[in-house]
């Protein structure tokens, strides 16, 4: 949710767009947050220079959430609770919503601000247990499954930057990337979360015996791929980040998820088309890297 700015009056068709999908994204209350969140006096989490700033403020982000959303529904505890507990069937604006907000608050907020917003999921965490269909216990707030819904989601808002990024990151970047996801995924409880690409790479491969594609995840695919809650003209523009997240999983998580691997249609369809749909939305938004307020 980075600040916007003026345009000129021969941009009225963009700033129509641009304020269609920030309402989308950020809910009834976006710009009330965004006011907050961009004029706030005080301090912040991460600097203005600070690679997480560029990555969240990214149009990317719209197609490394859909693809953080298919790579974590791969543990059958996280997908269970989710199923349970998230409603993203009924509500899945409103999810998206809460994580955008979420994200914004913590990568560009006042660090009160960012420490309330940890908080309050943290609390939500707290009320949520159950049992998978096969009977195993789970709790939102065990550090294990953090841990696997914070490295699922730093790796995919990092490979959707480095492969349709406005400005990819440079290797060093990349590391100073993770470590300041690290800070927000300690304060929601992961115990020791990632703080290097290598770092985060071995954690993800640590998760692979645990992973599996359930009934649930397929499901879940289905919906978040094929059945998007739009109008008819918003479904193109949706299909083409679709594929361009599907495109940027790993090989090894796509047929638990019945999800093809077509190398060369990727190649010459998939990447370009997320190209283009991130660059329209870049378009859209109008949005520079934010400078946030000391």
């Amino acid at each position: 949710m980075p600040p916007r700015t003026a345009s000129g009056g021969g941009s009225r068709a963009r700033d129509r767009l641009g304020d269609a999908l920030f309402s989308r994204v950020a809910g009834p209350s976006g710009a009330e947050n965004r006011a907050r969140i961009h004029e706030t006096p005080g301090p912040r989490w991460f600097a203005a220079e600070d690679p997480i700033r560029r990555v969240h403020g990214d149009a990317s982000m719209f197609v490394g959430g859909l693809s953080a959303l298919l790579l974590q529904s791969l543990h059958p505890r996280a997908m269970a609770a989710v199923e349970a507990h998230s409603g993203y069937r009924g509500d899945p604006w409103g999810r998206l919503q809460r994580t955008s907000t979420f994200l914004a608050f913590t990568t560009y907020g006042t660090a009160e601000d960012a420490q309330l917003a940890v908080d309050g999921v943290r609390a939500v965490h707290a009320r949520i247990s159950g049992r998978t269909p096969d009977g195993e216990p789970y709790r939102a707030d065990d550090p294990h499954l953090l841990e696997w819904v914070h490295v699922a989601e730093v790796d995919s808002f990092l490979r959707a930057h480095q492969r349709f990024g406005a400005r990819p990151l440079e290797a060093g970047e990349c590391d100073g990337y993770v470590a300041s996801a690290a800070r927000v995924g300690h304060a929601l409880g992961v115990v020791r979360p990632p703080r290097t690409a290598d770092e985060l790479a071995e954690r993800i491969d640590a998760f692979r015996p645990e992973l599996r594609g359930t009934d649930a995840a397929r499901a879940a695919a289905r919906f978040i791929l094929l059945s998007p809650p739009l109008p008819w003209p918003a479904r193109l523009p949706y299909a083409m980040l679709a594929a361009a997240a599907v495109a940027q999983l790993p090989d090894w998580a796509r047929a638990p998820l019945d999800l093809p691997l077509l190398p060369r249609a990727e190649r010459w369809c998939a990447t370009p088309a997320g190209v283009a749909v991130t660059a329209a939305i870049r378009w859209a938004m109008h949005r520079p890297p934010p400078s946030g307020v000391e």
